[in-house]
């Protein structure tokens, strides 16, 4: 998969499919992204091949933690996003820069306390209030191989 900017100073390319794809709908993601969710692939960064210079902006995050957002200098697009719990061992691709971004549907609809009201979520999708409770009860067991291999280097 590979995805860029809106200028097309930085591309990338996802190296296997991403660990799971959260569509988020917390306030943060609403007004960071000027819409109303975020859908984001998480992939260990490693597997994130780039061609280009991001620069990372600190902004804030719903868990109150922060997030580092890796953006194009020129057009300023938002392209993936550090957390603090992986921190830079992993990445948050928005969908959306994806140049097949329907190849990455959500597997989960997070913090649906605060969707929009008109928003629909599929059915057979799982959705939470907040976060979910712990990642065994929504990933794959070969997402959870992959997220335990990632945080052990």
């Amino acid at each position: 998969m590979k995805g860029r900017c809106a200028c097309g100073g930085v591309s990338y390319e996802l190296t296997t499919a991403p660990m799971i794809v959260h569509c988020c709908h917390c306030r943060h993601c609403q007004r960071e992204t000027g819409s109303a969710f975020v859908v984001n692939a998480m992939i260990e960064s490693e597997r994130l091949h780039v061609e280009g210079t991001v620069e990372l902006v600190l902004t804030p995050s719903e868990s109150g933690r922060g997030q580092e957002i890796a953006r194009c200098p020129d057009c300023r697009i938002a392209l993936w996003s550090h957390y603090p719990k992986a921190g830079r061992r992993s990445s948050f691709v928005r969908v959306g820069t994806l140049d097949e971004p329907a190849t990455c549907p959500p597997d989960v609809h997070i913090f649906t306390r605060s969707k929009q009201p008109w928003v629909q979520l599929p059915a057979g999708t799982p959705n939470f209030a907040d976060i979910y409770p712990s990642r065994e009860d929504v990933w794959s067991a070969a997402a959870m191989d992959r997220w335990h291999a990632m945080m052990a280097s």
